[in-house]
């Protein structure tokens, strides 16, 4: 009798732990995004810039002191190069950014230098209301600039 009722108690103690591990999450953070081939070359988004379905991108998120990664989670876009990707958890007070992982586009898989991380904000803690998190646009350049793409930067200088 005495074992009967010490596990109905370890099991009145653990059940809610379980479920709840079990269960997703209400409210995700929401990591959004998106990924482009420079077509031109130039460092930045140009008209003739495309976006990549299929490239792989990762929220890592790390200690502020330490820089110790504490939370990694992978992502891919769709059609329209765009990520989505679910953060269960509030990381308040670490440094979380959207990365570059790779592209399926064999030339335009190199990463355009200063556009491979965006910041992005993981915590409910600092009065953004929505659960939606914006990354900027990350990208990777393409091995030979388009022909026509001199024109088009010309068109940006003047």
């Amino acid at each position: 009798m005495a074992r009967l009722r010490v596990l109905i108690l370890l099991a009145l103690c653990f059940l809610p732990a379980i479920v709840r591990a079990a269960r997703p999450p209400k409210n995700p953070l929401i990591v959004q995004g998106r990924v482009y081939c420079d077509t031109c070359r130039a460092g930045f988004e140009t008209s003739a810039t495309t976006f990549i379905p299929g490239a792989k991108v990762r929220v890592e998120c790390k200690d502020r002191d330490t820089l110790k990664l504490l939370f990694s989670i992978e992502g891919a876009t769709d059609s329209t190069g765009t990520y989505k990707i679910l953060v269960a958890d509030d990381h308040e007070d670490q440094l979380c950014d959207a990365v570059l992982v790779s592209s399926p586009q064999g030339d335009c898989a190199s990463v355009d230098p200063g556009r491979d991380r965006a910041r992005v904000i993981l915590t409910r803690s600092n009065g953004i209301a929505s659960n939606n998190r914006f990354a900027n646009s990350m990208g990777f350049m393409k091995d030979q600039a388009l022909s026509g793409c001199t024109q088009l930067l010309k068109q940006y200088q003047e």
